[in-house]
């Protein structure tokens, strides 16, 4: 089973995930953010909405999104691409660098979504380079 990111999350889609990994569903997630930016401020993403399933069922999930280096690797094959000339662009050190550190890939954090200036003290790696938002980058 395949959970993604929604506006529609009920307790009864909750009960049939649940239901469906217990009989022998994998349970595969497409990233794992736990919170997303939206105009108004953060919402909670994909890893918040599949942890009561893995709570529930001990089960972890799959993901196959960022920062899972398979996704770089095919995204890499599918444009042509190679590592040394491409560069990561994010706002997220936890997946979006991470991602690129993982896959030998150029990083870009942006400061203007998730991730904050004091967080980069926070984690083991750190992005290549470092910009408010796009328009410092562009500049």
């Amino acid at each position: 089973m395949l959970f993604g990111e929604t506006r529609s999350y009920n307790y009864e889609q909750i009960r049939r995930a649940v239901r469906l990994v217990l009989n022998g569903a994998r349970l595969i997630g497409t990233n794992p953010d736990v919170t997303g930016p939206v105009e108004d401020g953060i919402v909670p993403a994909t890893r918040a909405l599949v942890a009561p399933i893995e709570l529930a069922t001990g089960v972890q999930a799959y993901f196959i999104g960022k920062p899972n280096p398979l996704m770089m690797r095919q995204a890499l094959q599918r444009l042509g691409a190679r590592r040394q000339t491409t560069v990561i662009i994010g706002d997220r050190i936890d997946t979006d660098i991470r991602a690129g550190v993982e896959s030998g890939i150029e990083t870009v954090l942006l400061l203007s979504g998730v991730s904050k200036e004091e967080d980069l003290h926070r984690f083991a790696y750190r992005p290549d380079h470092v910009y408010s938002d796009l328009r410092a980058l562009l500049a």
